[in-house]
């Protein structure tokens, strides 16, 4: 099936490893250029000479933190500096810490809230202008189950994530005239270092085997297995693509069955 993407030009957020690297793989794949960016100098230039080496496509890699909107504007801009444009928008971050309520200060929240919400409203507000001129733009943002099933110990992320369904829906509903479509991908357990730490935790917490915790954690899942990051790639390429040109203001999980709303 070709998707339309070659020659595109695609920001792909938090990508040196992980959902966010499976992502800009999967969009490398599919021959569109791309800007990663993340916190971590050497293993961003790793991933960049990683997607260079295997498809031929253009990769620019920039040192950024998300939450900080002066590092927001400036992939942005050496993007289109380098590019033109910005096609494609992939919002993506890494979990805020656990805990419960009582557990977790008034600056985490804060940082909660930079990291996960004002990155993605910061991102879009900069990249929209672009998808207007050409009235076409793909805006994905990589979220959680939480956001339909919030999770115990994870009270940061069950608040800020679900903030930014709110922002995308009202986005979707304001920008898709201009073929400017927005939908979120929710990652179920997938075998990330973010699910390994939460794993971990678990295992401290209630003074367990890592092995023991993992395998209990997929005994819930329908399918009987913790995803792999490419199998939510999949679906982040499809929605990028025009293939997905009647799908906006969604919320879809990639859990193997695990959340058991109808909706």
């Amino acid at each position: 099936m070709d998707l339309g993407l070659r020659g595109k030009a695609a920001i792909v957020c938090a990508s040196s490893k992980g959902l966010g690297k499976a992502v800009a793989l999967g969009l490398a794949e599919e021959g569109v250029n791309l800007t990663i960016c993340a916190r971590g100098k050497e293993a961003l230039e790793k991933t960049a000479n990683e997607i260079r080496d295997r498809f031929g496509v253009n990769v620019l890699s920039v040192q950024a933190d998300v939450s900080n909107p002066e590092d927001v504007k400036k992939v942005v801009s050496l993007t289109v500096s380098t590019y033109s444009t910005v096609h494609i928008l992939v919002n993506n971050a890494g979990g805020p810490p656990v805990g419960s309520f009582l557990e977790i200060p008034t600056h985490e929240w804060q940082r909660a809230v930079e990291l996960n919400l004002f990155s993605t409203v910061n991102f879009t507000r900069e990249v929209l202008p672009y998808m207007r001129k050409q009235k076409w733009g793909r805006i994905i943002n990589i979220t959680s189950i939480a956001v339909k099933q919030p999770l115990d110990g994870l009270i940061l992320s069950n608040t800020a994530r679900a903030g930014v369904i709110g922002f995308a829906k009202t986005v979707s509903n304001e920008f898709a005239r201009e073929n400017i479509l927005v939908n979120n991908v929710c990652p179920g357990r997938i075998l990330t270092d973010r699910i390994i730490e939460l794993a971990s935790e678990r295992a401290r917490r209630y003074n367990k085997g890592l092995d023991e915790v993992i395998r209990a954690l997929e005994e819930d899942i329908p399918v009987g297995r913790i995803g792999a990051p490419e199998e939510l790639a999949s679906l982040v390429v499809f929605l990028a693509s025009e293939r997905a040109s009647y799908i906006t203001g969604t919320t879809i999980q990639v859990d193997g069955g695990l959340v058991k709303a109808i909706f």
